[in-house]
């Protein structure tokens, strides 16, 4: 899998979810989302084994969400954090921002 874009795996989740997420409709994907946002924030706290595993199913969530809107979260990425969008550095220097 090295070597694979953000482009990639949302092209791929498209290949296999789309025509399921579409029938869901947006409100619906994004509330998987959610939920897997949730089982992420308690992996982090519990220290939890699988932690890997709740990165992954939030990020496909987040593209499955995107392909449903229509939006390429690579370029999204590129357009707005390649570098600090307050700031536009790398590594950010902004003295307010975390």
């Amino acid at each position: 899998m090295k070597g694979r874009s953000i482009s990639d795996f949302q092209r791929r989740l498209s290949e296999i979810y789309l025509e399921k997420d579409s029938e869901r409709g947006l409100d619906g994907t994004f509330m998987y989302l959610v939920s897997e946002v949730g089982e992420l924030a308690e992996a982090l706290r519990e220290d939890h084994d699988d932690i890997e595993k709740e990165f992954a199913d939030v990020l496909a969530w987040l593209l499955s969400v995107a392909n449903i809107a229509g939006v390429d979260v690579q370029k999204c990425m590129e357009k707005h954090y390649f570098v600090c969008p307050d700031c536009e550095q790398n590594p950010c220097i902004c003295d307010s921002k975390p």
